[in-house]
């Protein structure tokens, strides 16, 4: 079947503000020793967070972010290593867990912003694109939207050189679930795709329109 992909914005963040929660942000200020989050208002929380933040070290703080957002997959000497790599490295982009990297971005660049800088920064990718084909019906999932993204990245591309077989091949590609942080569709042909940063840069997508046949057997 043959698609058409159509670039229509490609962003760069160094925080998806969206993905903390007024339950999340209630939640942290009362592990950090803030016991009246719940009647403070939600416009303040954020800014609230940050200050209460601030009365800890950096990484006594990261321990108690990270243990509230991973700590059923994370042991606790995990997450004291995670805690001290944080401050000198970007531990999000580089973890093996694929599936953990996502959260640690958002807790990453959360502790970045409250310590102004004191955390290495990362960064998201968001990339705003049309895909249409001859059948509106047709399966678009994680693994589809890279394979139709490979031909508008450049070669240099991590994604690219890692996943050689997966992106240009019709097998399993399990990994794309999480290189694909969130996927978003409006309209059945608007994707808002979600990713690291350190996967694809925003210099990386080389193309703006571009068309490319996937064989139906790639889909299953």
């Amino acid at each position: 079947m043959k698609y058409k992909i159509n670039i229509e914005k490609v962003q760069t963040l160094d925080e998806i503000k969206e993905y903390w929660t007024k339950e999340d942000y209630i939640e942290l200020l009362k592990r950090f020793d803030y016991p009246e989050a719940e009647e403070s208002d939600p416009e303040t929380l954020r800014e609230l967070l940050f200050m209460a933040i601030s009365d800890f070290e950096p990484v006594e703080a990261a321990k108690l972010v990270l243990d509230y957002k991973l700590g059923e997959e994370l042991s606790e000497g995990q997450i004291e290593q995670i805690s001290n790599d944080m401050l000198i490295d970007t531990v999000c982009e580089e973890y093996p867990e694929m599936e953990l990297q996502s959260r640690l971005f958002h807790v990453n660049q959360l502790l970045f912003k409250a310590y102004n800088g004191k955390f290495p920064s990362s960064s998201a990718t968001i990339i705003h694109c049309s895909i249409t084909s001859p059948d509106a019906s047709a399966k678009m999932d994680k693994a589809t939207i890279l394979r139709l993204l490979n031909d508008g990245l450049s070669d240099r591309n991590i994604v690219k050189r890692l996943f050689e077989e997966q992106m240009n091949g019709n097998g399993e590609f399990p990994e794309a679930e999480n290189i694909i942080w969130d996927l978003e569709v409006s309209d059945n042909e608007h994707y808002k795709i979600t990713t690291s940063g350190n996967l694809i840069k925003k210099d990386e997508i080389i193309a703006s329109e571009w068309e490319k046949e996937i064989e139906e057997n790639s889909e299953k």
